[in-house]
């Protein structure tokens, strides 16, 4: 009984020591319990978006400037990740950049080395990011930061679904691509639209807008994320750590701007 509750446990362990900066024990790892794991990702995104808003509210009542506080939440959220989406967002550019073949391309990846694309790609995404957090932080619409997160983190889920291949035979791509079920996205959308239509209900004068925005910006998401995959698969063979990490970036930048317009 207490060695199977343990195994139900493995895959949140993973999720979390995967896709955050705690350091947890991860259990069994299998693949089984890598697609619980990255089904889950836009969960963790939650739950990182829950923690940050709370954090950036605390500063907000200081008075700092909304922009100072907006650097602050960003800032906050790289830490938490480690640094693993921007690493990748860099890691990857750099490999598309290089015109190079597959093997090289993929050799780029791997090099500890940033080039100075892959700086430009970190540096405005995150730009980007601290823009639509400000808007966010100015208007005191913090729970739309909390579901921005959460939609950044279903690229992780696109990247991980039936049929998507892992680009090496090692690594976490090996272990996670082609895992995830194709019917989580439909799952996810409806929890976050869901969880949008309620918040809007309860903080805002009219329902609509919010939620539109977020039909919005998980459309949009899923649009990136498919065009990206099939560039990439057709680039480098499938996806990688760095490449799931890239377009989790580049979606929860995807999403903030959207739910930012007013």
């Amino acid at each position: 009984m207490k060695l199977a509750a343990t195994r139900r446990l493995d895959a949140p362990r993973l999720a979390l020591s995967t896709l955050t900066v705690l350091p947890l024990p991860t259990g069994r790892v299998d693949r089984r319990t890598a697609a619980t794991a990255m089904a889950s990702a836009p969960a963790v995104g939650l739950l990182l978006g829950g923690f940050v808003s709370a954090a950036g509210y605390g500063l907000a009542q200081t008075g700092l400037d909304p922009l100072v506080v907006a650097v602050l939440v960003v800032a906050l959220l790289v830490l938490l990740t480690r640094g693993l989406h921007i690493d990748g967002l860099a890691d990857t550019t750099d490999a598309l950049a290089s015109y190079a073949d597959r093997d090289r391309a993929l050799r780029i990846m791997a090099s500890p080395e940033v080039g100075p694309l892959g700086v430009a790609a970190v540096v405005l995404t995150l730009l980007l990011e601290v823009a639509a957090t400000r808007a966010l932080v100015g208007s005191h619409r913090w729970w739309e930061l909390v579901l921005a997160l959460g939609i950044g983190r279903t690229a992780i889920t696109w990247c991980c679904l039936t049929g998507v291949p892992a680009a090496r035979p090692d690594g976490l791509g090996a272990m996670v691509a082609g895992t995830v079920r194709r019917g989580w996205p439909p799952v996810w959308w409806a929890i976050l639209a869901g969880a949008a239509l309620a918040c809007s209900n309860a903080f805002e004068q009219s329902w609509w807008p919010a939620t539109l925005r977020t039909v919005i910006a998980l459309a949009l998401v899923a649009g990136l994320c498919a065009l990206l995959l099939r560039h990439l698969i057709q680039r480098l063979g499938g996806v990688t750590g760095d490449v799931m990490g890239a377009l989790c970036e580049l979606s929860t930048a995807a999403a903030l701007i959207v739910l930012s317009a007013r």
